[in-house]
């Protein structure tokens, strides 16, 4: 039984294979498998894109295929897109359209551009190659003046420009006499012998070196008046000045109660101390945010300035004789002469008439002197002077305590204009420019103040430190209808510059105080070093 089973069953099987139905499905689906291992072999070939079987199916030859091919249009190659451009990150404040942008970014900081300053000052090798020998040469530093020359001050120390004009005797001469081209000095001007590191803010506005600052004549002269005093190897100061011996504190809490309008900090931020002095005035004043610019002649009190840039106080040569001083009008919140030995009355005004150009509209002047408090007779009489002065001018006489006047200017023209025709001073002409200063003689008239406000509707510190001015739109620029965008734009760039700064070159450890920036612009660049002090 078990053989009988096995032969039939290898019958079958050899008739399934004959049948021609499975002969058809076995060359099929050879046929399929060799074209698709040429297309995955020669994924280029030019085979047609599509095949079809049908029952008729038969198969080619290799020289048929080849004939065949001749026939069909060559397969297009493939082609990859373009990569999309890369955009880079843009770097300064304006777009590729011209307008004010916010949305920009710094540049990386490149530490070798640190180390080719620094060889620049000290002197630096080059390598150069001659007939193919490498030969070093080194740039030799600048030598260093005299010592006589350590104070000196190329516009103010002209003495060969000041004996031409016979200037003896005059203010005249503490104004700028700048050396004609090739007579400036072509040395470097030397430290004074022992030298130190000054000492850090806060701590320099009571104390610096002798070292650094090596002069007596102020001690000699100022010594009994609480102004500075030498210990061992320091100067001192006590805090006080001719008018304000109890201390400068003491006096700006009395200016404060007098007039509580003038709010240090808030409605005043930026002062001008006039004859500085010690500059303690402007000193204490920071303690309550107060930036004040302390001002006075390289006069026989020559070092008055030096002590206070020591002192960490911001601080100029300027005098007021026969030009204007350096400032644009309405610069100034509140302004502060405290026995600072100028006439204010003399020819007819015209000191006191600069004081009123640089005075913002709605600001103060502070006049701590003589002639407020004293009876003798000639001091009387400059008292009334003074006060028939101030009201020419249109200055209100807010508050009269002990030896401190305090006048504030008005907020527009009005009673400028409701005066006589003939009034003296008369309002200057709608052409004079208040703000150009550069080498500007005095003017014997009261400057315009603008018609739209604009500089008295200033906001409050620190307020005023973000929100653009309405003033852009009357000064000049090179801008027009972008002028706030550029203030906010300045305002970023400068924000993320000076926090380059401090992370490179390491600002926090370096106890920077006093900076001098060359191109202020809006003055973006100190007000953010002064936020990451």
């Amino acid at each position: 039984m078990k053989p009988s089973a096995t032969i039939t069953s290898s019958t079958a099987t050899l008739d399934v294979v004959k049948a021609p139905n499975f002969v058809k499905v076995t060359a099929i689906t050879i046929v399929s498998f060799s074209v698709i291992t040429l297309l995955y072999l020669f994924p280029s070939s030019p085979f047609p894109s599509s095949i079809s079987f049908s029952p008729s199916f038969s198969i080619t030859s290799p020289q048929q295929i080849k004939n065949n091919a001749s026939l069909v249009s060559p397969r297009p190659k493939k082609t990859r897109p373009p990569p999309p451009p890369t955009v880079g990150e843009r770097t300064g404040i304006v777009d590729e359209n011209g307008a004010m942008a916010e949305d920009f970014v710094i540049g990386e900081f490149d530490p070798s551009a640190m180390d080719e300053f620094r060889n620049l000052t000290g002197g630096r090798e080059e390598s150069t190659k001659e007939d193919g020998k490498l030969t070093r040469v080194k740039n030799e530093r600048f030598r260093v003046c005299e010592e006589s020359t350590r104070d000196y001050i190329p516009c103010l120390d002209n003495v060969e420009e000041i004996k031409r004009l016979n200037l003896s005797g005059s203010l005249v001469i503490y104004e700028r006499h700048c050396p004609e081209e090739g007579k400036g000095l072509d040395c470097l001007v030397p430290m004074p012998k022992g030298y130190k590191r000054s000492i850090p803010w806060p701590r320099s506005r009571d104390e610096v070196w002798f070292s650094n600052v090596p002069q007596t004549r102020l001690v000699e002269d100022k010594g009994g008046q609480n102004w500075i005093a030498l210990k061992k190897d320091k100067f001192v100061f006590p805090g006080g000045g001719t008018q304000f011996i109890h201390g400068a504190d003491q006096y700006l809490n009395q200016i404060s109660e007098m007039v509580p309008e003038i709010a240090f900090g808030q409605h005043t931020r930026i002062a001008l101390d006039i004859g500085c002095g010690m500059a303690s005035f402007g000193a204490f004043l920071l303690q309550r945010n107060v930036t004040t610019l302390s001002i006075a002649p390289k006069d026989v009190h020559e070092n008055q300035i030096q002590f206070a840039l020591e002192r960490g106080v911001p601080a100029m040569a300027a005098v007021f004789s026969t030009r204007r001083l350096l400032y644009p009008s309405q610069a100034f919140d509140l302004i502060h002469c405290s026995r600072c030995r100028i006439d204010w009355t003399r020819d007819d005004g015209i000191l006191l008439l600069e004081v009123n150009r640089m005075l913002r509209a709605g600001g103060y002047f502070v006049w701590a002197a003589q002639p407020v408090y004293k009876h003798e007779e000639n001091l009387q009489e400059q008292w009334k002077e003074m006060q028939d002065l101030t009201r020419r001018i249109c200055w209100e006489l807010v508050k009269k305590e002990g030896y401190i006047a305090i006048w504030r200017k008005p907020l527009n023209n009005s009673c400028y204009l409701s005066g006589d025709s003939g009034a003296q001073p008369p309002l200057c002409d709608s052409n004079d420019d208040p703000d150009s200063v550069w080498y500007v003689s005095l003017r014997p008239c009261i400057t315009r103040l603008p018609e739209n406000g604009y500089g008295a509707n200033v906001t409050t510190w620190p307020v005023r430190l973000h929100y653009p001015p309405d003033r852009l739109q009357s000064i000049s620029m090179d801008a027009t209808f972008s002028r706030k965008e550029l203030f906010k734009a300045e305002s970023k760039y400068w924000n993320e510059i000076i926090e380059s700064y401090v992370r490179a070159f390491h600002w926090k450890h370096m106890n920077f105080r006093n900076v001098m920036d060359m191109r202020a612009g809006f003055g973006g660049y100190l007000l953010f070093a002064i936020a990451f002090q």
